[in-house]
C-alpha cells in the first residue's frame, strides 16, 4: 500500500530548509503537527516557537502521514540483542526509500540537501537515524528522540561508500525510566554509533517515560538553530 501524503508546514518567510519529522507507531503526521507532542499544551507552545523560529531559519516542517512498512518491537524483545534480531528488514528498507524520496523532493524544489533535517520520535527517531546514516545525501542533521538502532548488524552495509553523513551531528534524547523503547537501547545505540566514529550527542532526561520535555524540546530547539541558521549566520560548517 502506498505511503499517505506528508503533512507540510511551510515556512513562514521564503523557503530555505526543510525538517522532515518521523513518527511515532501508531501516530499519524496530523497527529504530530510537526513535532511528537500533541497533548502538552506547555510543549505544544515550544513546538509553536519552533515553526516560528523558522522565521529566521526559514524551514518549512514535513511529517509523513504513515509509513509504508513501519517497524514494530515484539513486546517479547528486552535486550538490545533480542532488538536487533526482531527487526523487519523489507519493511525497514521501504521506509528508507520513502524517506529519502522526501529530501529527493525537497531537493528538486531548491533546497540543498545540506540544508535538510531529519529527525523523529521512537519508532520515527529509529527510522532517522537509520535513514540518516545510510543516506547517499549530505544532510545538515539527525535526531532520534526515545528511539534505538535499527538493523545492527546489518546497517553498515547499507551506508554509501563515500559515507557523506560520517561528520553530520546526531542528537538523541531518551528519558531514563522509558518503559517502552528503554533507555539502556538508546544508550547502547550512541554507543555503538560512536565506536563506529559517528558524532552523537545523547542527552538523558531523569525521570522522563516514553514521550517528550520541555526541557527535551529546549535542547532540540538548539540543536535545529545549530544546525540551520538562518543563510548568512554561519553555523553547521562540518564537512
Amino acid at each position: 500500500m502506498a505511503a499517505m501524503a506528508p503533512l507540510i508546514v511551510p515556512a513562514l518567510k521564503t523557503h530555505t530548509a526543510t525538517v522532515i519529522w518521523l513518527h511515532g507507531l501508531g501516530d499519524t503526521g496530523a497527529g504530530c503537527d510537526g513535532g511528537e507532542f500533541p497533548t502538552n499544551e506547555e510543549i505544544r507552545g515550544c513546538q509553536i516557537r519552533l515553526s516560528k523560529c523558522q522565521s529566521s531559519t526559514v524551514a518549512a516542517y514535513i511529517t509523513p502521514s504513515d509509513f509504508m512498512q513501519a517497524p514494530t518491537i515484539p513486546i517479547t524483545v528486552t535486550t538490545f540483542d533480542e532488538l536487533a534480531q526482531a527487526h523487519d528488514q523489507p519493511g525497514i528498507l521501504k521506509s528508507r526509500d520513502y524517506i529519502n524520496t522526501l529530501i529527493k523532493d525537497e531537493v528538486n524544489k531548491g533546497i540543498p540537501s545540506s540544508r535538510i533535517l531529519l529527525g523523529g520520535f521512537s519508532q520515527g527517531g529509529a527510522m532517522s537515524i537509520f535513514a540518516g546514516i545510510t543516506c547517499p545525501d549530505k544532510l545538515a542533521g539527525i535526531v532520534g528522540l526515545s528511539s534505538y538502532l535499527l538493523m545492527e548488524g546489518k546497517v553498515k552495509e547499507y551506508v554509501p561508500e563515500e559515507n557523506p553523513n560520517k561528520a553530520t551531528p546526531i542528537f538523541m534524547g531518551h528519558g531514563d525510566s522509558d518503559p517502552l523503547v528503554k533507555y539502556q537501547w538508546g544508550v547502547k545505540t550512541s554507543e555503538v554509533l560512536k565506536e563506529w566514529g559517528w558524532n552523537v550527542d545523547l542527552k538523558t532526561y531523569k525521570g522522563l517515560q516514553h514521550s517528550a520535555d520541555p526541557r527535551e524540546i529546549d535542547d532540540l530547539e538548539k540543536y535545529i538553530h545549530q544546525r540551520l541558521p538562518a543563510l548568512g549566520e554561519g553555523g553547521a560548517s562540518d564537512a
